[in-house]
């Protein structure tokens, strides 16, 4: 009964901790299929709690709490929509491992030197799509330092560089300001909200 304490405590700090601060890191993205031929994708990430800025490969998103924003730069185009709850889940690693937490089994343990934590959920219905979901958290300040998404022969994860928490300057609202995409003078702007 003590570990399962000890989980809920790790990821409901850590979950908390995502909410109320300001996360930032550049990352390596890499997808492999059986373990063979992996594709790295650098990548930059910005979020708080739902709201996040992405910068990956030939991809920008932002998502400032009502408007998701994707920018296209090979066609110089910026669209902004209105997200189902499911595609924000499916932009965020993080946002995806908060919304597993009610149909998975949680486990973790500490890493050898007492620094990390490394908390695997893994669906208590297998249907869900996925094998297994791991986050690895720093005990110190519960920053995320990797996330591995196991699914079939299917491996993909992200390991954060040098992650860090930054401050707003001032509330929430003025939070939102880095979690947009703002158009340049020529880009042309395909809104699709309602």
């Amino acid at each position: 009964m003590s570990n399962l304490l000890i989980i809920v405590t790790v990821l409901s700090s850590f979950l908390a901790n995502m909410e109320t601060k300001i996360f930032q890191s550049d990352f390596t993205a890499t997808v492999a299929e059986d373990a063979l031929s992996p594709m790295n994708y650098p990548g930059s990430l910005t979020m708080q709690g739902q709201l996040f800025k992405l910068d990956m490969y030939n991809v920008r998103a932002a998502y400032d709490g009502s408007t998701l924003f994707m920018y296209n730069p090979e066609v110089d185009e910026l669209t902004l929509s209105n997200p189902t709850e499911q595609e924000l889940v499916e932009s965020n690693p993080l946002l995806y491992a908060k919304a597993l937490v009610p149909v998975c089994n949680a486990v973790e343990r500490t890493t050898q030197d007492g620094k990390n934590t490394i908390i695997t959920l893994t669906p208590k219905d297998q249907s869900i799509g996925i094998n297994r979901f791991v986050l690895k958290v720093r005990n110190a300040d519960l920053m995320p330092l990797s996330v591995e998404v196991k699914e079939g022969k299917k491996t993909s994860s992200l390991l954060f560089k040098e992650p860090k928490y930054i401050e707003a300057k001032g509330e929430r609202q003025k939070a939102k300001d880095f979690f947009t995409i703002p158009p340049e003078k020529d880009t042309y702007i395909n809104d699709m909200r309602l």
